[in-house]
């Protein structure tokens, strides 16, 4: 559909919305603000459905704020720029994640972790804009976004595999990276998921030894293929025993709560245990999983532009897209039920021109 645009410089684009929790996305249309002097504004040509997006959608994560429009791996091409500019011009192949604005003052804007800003960050989607406005993500034909929250997406890396870089690729690479993964390191990957698969891949390519840990061998196959060196099925309770103190970093993907302590078992001593899947469900710890062998049990959220940007020029030099499926929008509740049920390989986005 082409954006229409009224006397007040707001456009009506179509999008795909959840119209209340829990209720099934539909077709709708939505208003994005006029491009001012900061902005650029987007056609979107793909969005990738992340987990987090059924979590919210659901108010797996508390209230939402509805209609809600999902979406915060998006890639498209600038079609508009506003007049004070600089990063980009019309044409420029771009991406948008997991946020859209913070306040870009506080110690942690200024050290590049934006997504941990002291006065929090605005969500692509399901958040409060700072007009007051809620803001609407990627499931959607056009989105309007400050360049300071843009990326570019390099030549090396087309844009429907690129799309699920803008939340799975950063989400992985950014704990990979500030734990250490590396040559002479060996990492695990506990799931094998639209994060997983990306862990892997990143993992791979920054040198680590690699493990998958999955609760079956059935994507053995495709973990070997992906980089992984070894796979084994955590089902198994001969996995725990052969592999107690193996690594020094294990990343965590699920979103379902797991034995800790059974996984910190697998750390060796000063390593860490890694989450960026998030359970709905509070979890149980026995702290002494920890204090034996002076490990480390962390999370970690995205990662900030700068890093956003340098997680996305590693994939074009190490030619990693994202393993993905694409479909039409109408098919988008669909692959929700498929992304529970663990059916899609890796990542389902969406053509947005079906929208």
């Amino acid at each position: 559909m082409t954006a229409q645009t009224s006397t007040s410089g707001t456009t009506t684009v179509s999008a795909y919305a959840a119209p209340s929790a829990k209720a099934p996305l539909e077709r709708t249309t939505i208003p994005r603000r006029p491009v001012g002097a900061t902005d650029v504004l987007i056609d979107i040509k793909y969005a990738g459905i992340c987990h987090s997006d059924i979590h919210q959608a659901r108010d797996g994560w508390g209230e939402g704020i509805f209609p809600m429009v999902p979406g915060h791996e998006i890639a498209g091409v600038v079609t508009e720029v506003g007049s004070a500019v600089t990063k980009f011009a019309v044409g420029d192949r771009v991406g948008v994640g997991c946020m859209v604005d913070s306040c870009r003052e506080c110690e942690n804007c200024k050290a590049g972790l934006e997504q941990h800003c002291l006065k929090g960050n605005v969500g692509t989607y399901n958040a409060i804009g700072k007009d007051g406005e809620p803001t609407y993500g990627g499931y959607s034909t056009h989105v309007v976004v400050d360049e300071a929250f843009t990326v570019r997406i390099p030549d090396g890396l087309s844009l429907d595999e690129a799309a699920p870089l803008l939340c799975a690729g950063i989400t992985t690479y950014s704990p990979l990276k500030h734990w250490g993964a590396g040559p002479g390191k060996k990492v695990a990957v506990i799931g094998l998921g639209g994060l997983g698969h990306m862990g892997v891949k990143i993992a791979h390519a920054l040198g680590a030894e690699v493990t998958v840990l999955s609760q079956s061998l059935r994507k053995k196959d495709d973990g070997l293929k992906l980089g992984a060196d070894h796979y084994y099925a955590t089902s198994d309770p001969k996995t725990f025993e052969e592999l107690a103190g193996s690594f020094d970093v294990i990343l965590s993907t699920v979103s379902a709560p797991l034995d800790f302590g059974a996984y910190l078992g697998l750390v060796k001593t000063g390593g860490a245990l890694v989450n960026v899947g998030a359970p709905e469900e509070p979890i149980a710890l026995n702290l002494f999983s920890l204090i034996g062998g002076n490990k480390t049990l962390a999370g970690s959220m995205i990662g900030g532009i700068a890093e956003t940007q340098e997680m996305l020029d590693f994939c074009a030099v190490h030619g990693l897209g994202a393993e993905i499926e694409i479909i039409d929008a109408d098919q988008i509740n669909e692959a929700y039920e498929r992304v529970i049920n663990s059916e899609v390989r890796y990542r389902v986005v969406i053509d947005t021109a079906t929208i």
